[in-house]
């Protein structure tokens, strides 16, 4: 009977820390819809939820948490990541020297890196181990349950492409025939019945989100880089099947023809958006296509780790892209933020907000990029502000992130719902 007591004791007094109301104390917060600073910061949280803003009683026996100096901010999200990869000299040959098992291991790793730069929640837009399994999935599940340290993460499963095309693995290193085969259940597929095969084996197994390739890429040996590669037929057909489970479509599209035939189709992101002109604009805008630019790697100096090949293309490439970007930013296409990690390193994610800043965003604009802009593209409306009501999904750093974007870089405080997984004050 004493050990029955003192395990339900146990049991309650885990409870009751869990459940424990905290305040949190900062000198400020940002209100991302406005773009504005707001002073004092006192934010009360209880469970995983904000439960008021400066308010004017506080519960007995809330913890403080005392970030005076600080500035508050919504945490961060990256739309388009994949964990299970690392950018390393034999990156290519991860795919075949790395287990599935040793890849999860990889992206767990990950996944803590980049919540603790600010990162609370994820797109993982395409594994890129071919092992049966949805690696990203397992991870997602696994953040769920509290087994890793790791932003919310929405998974999309295998990428989605032709035969040779871009989706295709064995592209990227070359491999001789037979060495990495792939079927739709890897997302290579050809024609409607195919691509809508690969489409529902990926939801079947928790994907919740699916990611094709509509053109060419630099990351593989095609030839080119921008060329379409599935037709609008297919895409339509993705799409469709997408959308009567809810579920949305991001658009890797390099060349101009794969992004407006993929905007036609009615994909929810364009990813990359490469070689942008005045009609895939216009029709940007129209459809209320989001743009995902992934411009930051462009500053990144990792090139030389590539095939001479895919160097080449690189440098074709990167030039247009960042002319094609501003375009957009001027333009007002709605852009949200992402990476393609770990082109920009995992934890080093906020590196992308100083590029949107460089191509002609306010940081404010930047900000909302990382905030309320991917909650509306994903539907996801219990985050992207510090607000009542929403996930206690809370970043701290030092200074003012409107005069300064690189502060972001920084970030010394990160709180998941309602958890604290870093406190550098």
């Amino acid at each position: 009977m004493k050990k029955l007591f003192l395990l339900i004791s146990m049991c309650s007094f885990t409870i009751s820390i869990y459940a424990q109301t905290k305040l949190i104390k900062a000198d400020a917060y940002l209100d991302v819809s406005k773009g504005k600073l707001v002073k004092p910061a006192n934010i009360l949280i209880e469970g995983n939820l904000i439960k008021s803003i400066n308010p004017t009683s506080i519960p007995e026996n809330t913890e403080t948490i005392d970030l005076t100096g600080k500035v508050l901010l919504p945490g961060l999200m990256d739309m388009h990541v994949h964990l299970d990869m690392d950018f390393v000299d034999n990156y290519q040959y991860q795919l075949v020297t790395e287990s599935g098992s040793k890849q999860t291991l990889r992206a767990a790793k990950n996944a803590r890196k980049t919540l603790l730069a600010g990162f609370t929640t994820v797109r993982n837009i395409g594994q890129v181990h071919p092992t049966k399994e949805l690696i990203d999935v397992a991870l997602s599940e696994a953040e769920k349950n509290g087994w890793i340290e790791a932003p919310r993460i929405i998974p999309c499963g295998h990428m989605i492409g032709i035969t040779g095309g871009h989706a295709d693995l064995s592209m990227m290193g070359g491999f001789a025939e037979g060495i990495l085969d792939a079927e739709p259940e890897y997302g290579i597929a050809d024609g409607k019945d195919e691509v809508l095969k690969a489409v529902r084996h990926q939801i079947k197994y928790g994907a919740k989100g699916i990611k094709i390739m509509a053109t060419a890429g630099v990351m593989s040996l095609e030839e080119s880089v921008g060329a379409q590669q599935l037709t609008i037929e297919e895409m339509e057909t993705i799409v469709d099947e997408a959308k009567r489970h809810h579920i949305t479509v991001g658009a890797h599209a390099h060349g101009t023809e794969g992004i407006i035939a993929a905007v036609q189709s009615g994909v929810t992101s364009i990813e990359h958006g490469s070689i942008l002109n005045d009609e895939a604009i216009k029709l940007m805008i129209e459809k209320g296509t989001y743009l995902v630019p992934t411009t930051g790697l462009m500053d990144i100096k990792g090139f030389d780790k590539m095939d001479p090949k895919l160097i080449e293309k690189a440098k074709y490439i990167v030039p247009i892209a960042i002319k094609s970007h501003e375009k957009a930013v001027k333009a007002g296409v709605k852009i949200a933020l992402g990476t393609d990690a770990p082109l920009i390193p995992h934890g080093m994610n906020a590196k992308e907000l100083s590029a949107l800043v460089a191509r002609g965003m306010k940081p404010s604009e930047a900000i909302k990029s990382a905030t309320i802009i991917p909650a509306e593209m994903l539907n996801l409306k219990d985050r992207g502000e510090i607000k009542q009501g929403l996930l206690a999904d809370i970043i701290a750093i030092e200074t003012n992130p409107l005069e300064n974007i690189a502060s972001l870089e920084n970030v010394k405080f990160v709180m998941k719902g309602g958890i604290v997984y870093k406190n550098e004050n």
